[in-house]
């Protein structure tokens, strides 16, 4: 018999490949290998991104106006209803606070089931980038109303869990639920000169890299500024760009001479990052940074955004440098530093290394676990 029965609700399991739908699927095969029954309820599309793990079910859903990569589930159909009834959760994991989070919630609430969610997307920090900015006031009042009513919360880093307590979420609501790095895949091991050769790199240039989904809400403005300002100072400074996304097009005209990988997985996503000599992500929107932790355990020192989520993972002056988000001239600087120090980078990249071994995925998925059977405890 299982010990627990985890109902799940997403609004990304299947359509986007990214860190939350990697990581809850993740999550579902672990609790599946642990005894714990698992039904993961999310939108739906055709062609999906991933193989869902455990049992999926589909539920309406529709992609929001000039984005049409993603999904937006729109209600909770009858049926699905039925067999979530018949499923009789001991606790409801919430993973995204949009409209099915919200009929998950209030179902929770209903019923009198304890509810856990997991702050995954700092959603709030997207509001500008589109020019909605001042509507983040009217969004963190809905965010504090909806995790008011769940019994824990969790985020992926201290940085983010001190940043929701700032918010209004009480400290003893909130816990941490950190990520795993595969570090075997990920490795210093990975580096191919020919496959560098093969990029168009020569051995002795210093090659820049930002990896990830390409959206303007990753700050890539300061990424370009940046990288260019470094490279018309030395020219072995290089650019690489691993990823795909909406503005893919976009970037290639700004950066005519960076080498765009286009989207990669397993091995294949593990050579680019071994293929970098220094990870560049300003990116203020991420909860963790898992592109991060991928790099860092690759061996490649990392600048990052003083915010939330890479703060936590960075050790400033050690493994990388940790550096004011819009300040492209700041992140030029220790571009040029590193690009013209290879002792530096050696020492940056052998701790980077050390530092990502101390996340281990069981441990992390474990905690978790533990947590559930706490929040459940207390009902």
């Amino acid at each position: 018999m299982a010990r627990l029965r985890v109902a799940i609700f997403t609004g990304n399991y299947v359509h986007i490949k990214d860190g939350v739908s990697l990581t809850l699927n993740r999550l579902v095969r672990h609790l599946n290998s642990r005894d714990v029954e698992t039904l993961v309820f999310g939108p739906g599309i055709k062609d999906k991104a991933i193989e869902p793990a455990g049992r999926f079910i589909e539920v309406p859903s529709v992609p929001p106006p000039g984005r049409p990569e993603y999904q937006v589930s729109l209600f909770l159909p009858e049926v699905h209803k039925l067999e979530l009834e018949d499923f009789r959760p001991d606790i409801i994991h919430i993973a995204t606070p949009d409209i099915l989070g919200l009929i998950a919630l209030n179902y929770a609430r209903r019923h009198g089931i304890p509810v856990l969610s997991s702050y995954h997307t700092h959603f709030p920090s997207y509001l500008k980038y589109y020019n909605f900015g001042f509507l983040e006031p009217l969004l963190w009042k809905y965010l504090l109303w909806f995790y008011g009513h769940c019994k824990y919360v969790v985020s992926p880093s201290e940085s983010m869990n001190a940043y929701l307590v700032r918010k209004g979420i009480p400290r003893e609501k909130i816990g941490l639920w950190t990520r795993g790095i595969e570090s075997d895949l990920f490795s210093p091991e990975k580096r191919d000169e020919s496959y560098r050769a093969k990029l168009g790199f020569e051995k002795d240039d210093v090659v820049v890299s930002f990896i990830s989904r390409l959206v303007w809400e990753k700050n890539l403005e300061t990424f370009v500024k940046a990288t260019d300002i470094a490279r018309k100072k030395n020219a072995k400074v290089k650019v690489m760009v691993g990823g795909d996304g909406p503005v893919m097009d976009e970037l290639k005209q700004l950066m005519p001479d960076a080498v765009f990988t286009g989207y990669q997985f397993g091995e294949d996503l593990a050579k680019v990052y071994a293929a970098s000599d220094l990870f560049f992500f300003p990116s203020e929107s991420e909860t963790f940074g898992n592109v991060t932790l991928e790099a860092m355990s690759s061996g490649v020192p990392a600048l990052v955004a003083d915010a939330v989520g890479s703060k936590s993972l960075v050790i400033d002056g050690e493994t990388g440098y940790i550096l004011p988000p819009h300040d492209a001239e700041a992140f030029a600087v220790k571009i040029l530093e590193l690009a013209g120090d290879e002792e530096a980078r050696r020492s940056m990249a052998t701790n980077a290394r050390k530092h990502a071994l101390s996340y281990d995925w069981e441990a992390i998925m474990d905690g978790l676990i533990n947590d559930y059977e706490r929040v459940v405890a207390l009902k």
